[in-house]
């Protein structure tokens, strides 16, 4: 199932990228979709048909209004250190933790701390994430998990797990 699944994504997205159904394109589509389902499918998620779930499809289109804002957010706040005359930061390394249990929504979490101005995912281990942060705030480890990891965490739940 898994290698059916990710053939006919591989073959969604040649289409998509080629934007063409003539017989040659189709047919180089359908090869390299074979080419990509043979050999990769082992590192595809579990049951990648649950993504397609009507409930995880709209809870990724409220992640993405959500996730946008934190990003201006972040960029704003870049925006002013890097202005400000006495560039106020506190860089620092902190540890996190995430109850997220699948590995891709793991993956999306650190992606997504990465992708906001400010932080940068620098290690995945099991439940436990490393950022690096332009102003650590707080001391432990439950605070800067409250400020970096909840915010994104409980919508990445209801989308992966």
């Amino acid at each position: 199932m898994k290698q059916l699944v990710c053939i006919v994504l591989a073959l969604a997205l040649w289409l998509l990228l080629v934007w063409s159904v003539e017989w040659y394109d189709l047919l180089a589509g359908l090869f390299f979709a074979l080419l990509v389902g043979l050999v990769l499918s082992d590192i595809y998620p579990d049951h990648p048909e649950a993504v397609f779930h009507p409930r995880r499809i709209f809870w990724a289109l409220v992640y993405i209004p959500y996730f946008f804002y934190y990003v201006i957010k972040a960029n704003l706040d870049v925006a002013y250190r890097v202005l400000h005359p006495d560039m106020p930061i506190r860089p620092g390394i902190v540890r996190v933790r995430t109850e997220l249990r699948s590995s891709l929504a793991r993956t999306f979490l650190a992606n997504s701390i990465t992708l906001t101005p400010g932080t940068l995912s620098v290690d995945v281990d099991g439940q436990e994430l490393y950022i690096h942060w332009i102003y650590v705030q707080g001391d432990t480890e439950q605070a800067h998990t409250e400020q970096i990891v909840r915010r994104f965490e409980r919508l990445l739940k209801e989308i992966f797990e």
